[in-house]
């Protein structure tokens, strides 16, 4: 007999049964695996690393991704956000790191910026988790549909065979991804329910038992791969601390706080649990946390990955102790080489097929959160409109800032960071500002749009002198 306390637990707290712990925790690290494994490829290609010191940083840096999930999900004492949030190393950090690390400073100084930063997130935390009164439905409905179309030309490179790969937009390549999106919609349209919860994972086992006899893959590196390896602190040598880099990597930091931000928000819509401030600068922290391990063990600055954000809307799978236990999984391939070869062998047509599903689900998840906002008689549509275009030119326009200078690219090369950062200044311009006279009646109704549908009550100068105060007023008065 179930217990009444047992009937209140909330989804996001759920403890679903082992055999649906483990495979909707693999489906998570699946999701997210790609992208994990790219960042240290990147920054070690880079630097020209030998394949042995390669092959170290992957490790480490799924080792580390597993601990950062672990402390997010789980959380202790004011580190943890405690919602279902995969942890990965941040693709904000890549060029500055690479800057540095090609630099004469070589790792050294990437770690000792990257401790730097993890140091000043966690010390950010609480002023990040005050702004969250400026994150209304307007501006959360925007962030969230630019997560998801940022996305979508990742899901299309895997399709396509992978940027940089010699078969890259073969037919072969998008036929593989075509079949393994027919898979997964076809499991979660027709299948059980447990099944249809599970169908990414499905879709890409039914894809790799098609890729590896047609030869899209093989499982040659995962002989090569050490059963065991253990990543040591400061492996590379002691940290330096040059002014440059430790500079560059707290511009880092601050983009990737607002795009944590965003993530947390969206995740907290998507899990009927709201994002209070409290909430925010615990995960936020624990983003700080995780960074500054990172530092320490050898791998780089942590952030949410958003790619697991589409995977908790798609299959409704709320428990923070599914993503917990994808942690786990993470720690253990860290841990057993080995293990993180077999995965590393899914080719990326079978990533792509899935991951076009996943991405799209954040956005249409974003469309949804924008439904509740008022676009009558009001400059919302701007915002909306403005924002989405912001976020989406260095998407579709990757060299767009390259002659800019390079902090300036840290933060708008990022089409998430850019998109977020626009939507809450034109926030602040037209809904937050005190109005005119005449618009005075407007912004009250649209204050009252954003926070829940219902105009603000006014305050002591008035319906209309009172406006601008109300919505600051009230949106801090229900979230902070």
């Amino acid at each position: 007999m179930t217990s009444p306390s047992a009937k209140t637990v909330h989804p996001v707290d759920e403890v679903p049964p082992l055999a649906q712990l483990g495979a909707f925790g693999l489906q998570h690290v699946l999701a997210m695996y790609a992208g994990a494994v790219a960042v240290p490829l990147i920054v070690g290609g880079a630097m020209k690393l030998p394949p042995a010191d390669l092959a170290y940083l992957i490790t480490a840096d799924l080792l580390l991704c597993g601990i950062a999930t672990l402390i997010q999900c789980i959380g202790f004492w004011r580190f943890g956000v405690r919602l279902p949030i995969m942890q990965g190393c941040t693709f904000a950090a890549v060029g500055p790191m690479v800057l540095i690390g090609t630099g004469e400073g070589g790792l050294p100084a990437i770690y000792g910026s990257v401790i730097v930063a993890g140091v000043a997130m966690i010390l950010l935390a609480p002023v990040f988790g005050r702004l969250l009164r400026f994150f209304p439905p307007l501006v959360t409905g925007t962030v969230i549909l630019i997560i998801g179309l940022s996305l979508l030309p990742v899901a299309g490179n895997w399709a396509a065979g992978g940027v940089g790969s010699a078969d890259f937009g073969e037919p072969e390549n998008l036929a593989l991804a075509g079949f393994v999106l027919l898979v997964v919609l076809g499991v979660q349209r027709f299948a059980p329910p447990f099944l249809s919860r599970i169908a990414v994972l499905t879709g890409i086992v039914v894809g790799m038992v098609v890729a590896v006899p047609t030869g899209f893959t093989d499982f040659g590196g995962v002989g090569d791969a050490d059963w065991i390896g253990v990543s040591t602190p400061f492996h590379f040598g002691a940290p330096t601390f040059e002014v440059a880099a430790v500079v560059s990597m707290l511009i880092v930091a601050l983009v990737t706080m607002t795009e944590t931000t965003g993530d947390f928000l969206a995740v907290g819509e998507l899990t009927d649990r709201r994002v209070d401030a409290r909430m925010l600068a615990d995960g936020l922290r624990a983003d700080g946390l995780s960074t500054m391990l990172g530092g320490v063990f050898n791998t780089f600055p942590y952030t949410a990955y958003a790619q697991n954000v589409g995977l908790v809307g798609m299959t409704r799978v709320r428990s923070r102790w599914v993503v917990a236990f994808a942690g786990g999984i993470l720690v253990l391939l860290g841990l057993l080489p080995k293990l993180g070869a077999v995965v590393a062998a899914i080719p990326a047509p079978v990533l792509g097929g899935a991951g076009l599903v996943m991405f799209g689900t954040v956005a249409a998840s974003g469309l949804r959160t924008l439904a509740r906002v008022d676009f009558r008689g009001n400059h919302n549509l701007t915002v909306v409109a403005v924002s989405v275009a912001v976020g989406m030119l260095p998407v579709g326009v990757p060299e767009i800032y390259a002659e800019f200078p390079d902090w300036f690219q840290t933060v708008m090369d990022s089409g998430i960071s850019a998109g977020c950062i626009t939507a809450l200044v034109l926030n602040l311009l037209f809904n937050h500002l005190p109005a005119r006279a005449k618009d005075a009646g407007t912004s009250a109704a649209v204050s009252g749009a954003e926070d829940g549908g219902e105009p603000p009550a006014a305050g002591p100068g008035g319906p209309a002198g009172g406006a601008a105060a109300g919505t600051a007023g009230k949106a801090g008065g229900k979230r902070v």
